[in-house]
């Protein structure tokens, strides 16, 4: 009965417990860490202690080849490897299987860096972009990009917070060009930090750029004086700001000749009362690159002259119509403007009020304009008319010119008519002439045979 007990024992011995072999065997993996670059292989080791290993292999779905093994090993070549991804390595072992992962991170190093400078040429004082541009790189959360000038950092930006499925990283600032920023080099550098990854730091930089600055300020347009007299003789003038550089080419409207580049435009002016309000503009071109920058400077002249009455502004004889509302046509001129008065047998007639037209309106207004340089006097005498008596007036004058082109047709007809039957007769008077010398040849004949002529 011993023996028997001692038998089932020794059987049961021999039959493996799940516990038992979970602890006595392990699977493992090589490399811990996997970083692949972009595109290229992978060779992964996957292996156990199981002394006596079942089923086992690697799980993903990159493209894998088994290349060699061993009793409890197994060798796979991964190719392509494009994105990242988690490797599942197993073995079994007396029916119990157990496993390992392996995360494997692709990363492409910051091999193209593009720097940007718009526009390489700037004028003092506008606005600059700086942009850096890195076409291809991952992993994205491990890129840093600064910006330099010179060796001065202008600005860094990391790119933790961006899609993992982005493979490009740009960076932009604007600044604002300053003269000392001319011959200025810029440039870009990135860098991709994978010590987290188990690899190390690779940076790259992008081509240096050179900034040139020009100053292009407004040209300087002058004046002798703003406010000449007329008559007076007057310079007036276009150039460059200092700052501008290189000198620009200038041009005054108006002046007979354009100057040489880089000097003064100028043009001699007697001022007349017809300048007043003219428009002069000082215009400077500067070629950059290829391109022409204009920037243009204007002035107005103010000619200074006494108060004017003229006929055509301020006629000296205006007709009112009877009942209709008028005012006192006169305008001056004159700079300053100058103010007008007119008064009416001593008061002072309004202006800008319109009045019903009456015989009382009838008579001579005098008008004064005056301003800081003088004044001028005007009489203006008003007609006032009934309005039978404009109609009358217009009737009477149509009447004389209808009477005056009857007269004129008559002449010229009764010039024409004896003319046209004096030729219209001629023939038929002719006629009549010889048959009368006709019938008296043949009357002198019949005498002559009676006498034996």
């Amino acid at each position: 009965m011993e023996m028997l007990l001692f038998r089932v024992w020794a059987l049961l011995a021999m039959i493996p417990f799940p516990g038992a072999t979970e602890e006595i065997f392990e699977v493992s993996v090589w490399p811990d860490q996997a970083l692949v670059k972009l595109g290229q292989s992978l060779m992964v080791n996957c292996s156990t202690t199981c002394p006596y290993p079942g089923p086992s292999g690697i799980e993903t779905f990159l493209k894998k080849t088994q290349v060699d093994k061993g009793p409890q090993w197994k060798e796979f070549l991964l190719e392509d490897v494009t994105e990242n991804s988690v490797l599942q390595c197993f073995f079994s072992c007396a029916g119990i299987q157990k496993d390992t992962s392996l995360g494997i991170t692709v990363y492409q190093p910051p091999e193209q860096v593009i720097l940007e400078l718009q526009p390489s040429w700037v004028a003092m004082g506008e606005a600059l972009t700086v942009k850096c541009h890195v076409p291809r790189v991952v992993p994205l959360e491990n890129l840093s990009l600064t910006l330099l000038q010179g060796n001065q950092e202008l600005h860094r930006k990391n790119f933790m917070s961006l899609a993992v499925a982005s493979q490009s990283a740009e960076v932009t600032i604007n600044v604002k060009a300053q003269r000392e920023d001319d011959r200025c080099n810029f440039s870009c550098r990135a860098e991709l930090d994978l010590s987290s990854h188990g690899g190390g730091l690779f940076h790259s930089s992008s081509a240096i750029k050179v900034l040139r600055i020009f100053g292009f300020p407004p040209p300087i347009l002058e004046m002798e004086e703003l406010y000449p007299l007329a008559g007076r003789d007057i310079n007036v003038t276009c150039s460059g700001h200092v700052l501008t550089s290189p000198s620009p080419t200038l041009r005054l409207k108006g002046a007979p000749d354009a100057p040489a580049p880089g000097e003064t435009a100028w043009l001699l002016l007697t001022t007349r009362e017809e300048d007043n309000g003219r428009n002069f503009s000082c215009e400077a071109s500067l070629e950059v690159q290829g391109q022409r920058l204009i920037k243009t400077t204007a002035m107005q002249l103010h000619v200074l002259y006494k108060p004017r009455l003229e006929e055509s502004d301020c006629p000296g004889n205006q007709t009112w119509v009877k009942g209709t509302e008028q005012m006192l046509m006169c305008i001056p001129k004159g700079n300053p403007t100058p103010t007008l008065v007119c008064t009416w047998n001593g008061v002072i007639f309004k202006l800008d009020v319109p009045q019903k037209a009456t015989q009382n309106h009838t008579g001579t207004y005098c008008c004064t304009a005056t301003n800081q340089l003088g004044s001028v006097s005007k009489d203006i005498t008003v007609l006032v008319q009934g309005l039978d008596e404009g109609i009358s007036s217009t009737i009477f004058i149509i009447i004389i010119v209808a009477l005056g082109v009857g007269v004129v047709t008559i002449a010229l007809y009764l010039n024409y008519k004896p003319c046209k039957i004096e030729r219209q007769k001629l023939p038929y008077r002719q006629k009549e002439k010889n048959e009368e010398e006709s019938q008296f040849a043949v009357q002198r004949g019949e005498k002559c045979n009676a006498h034996n002529c």
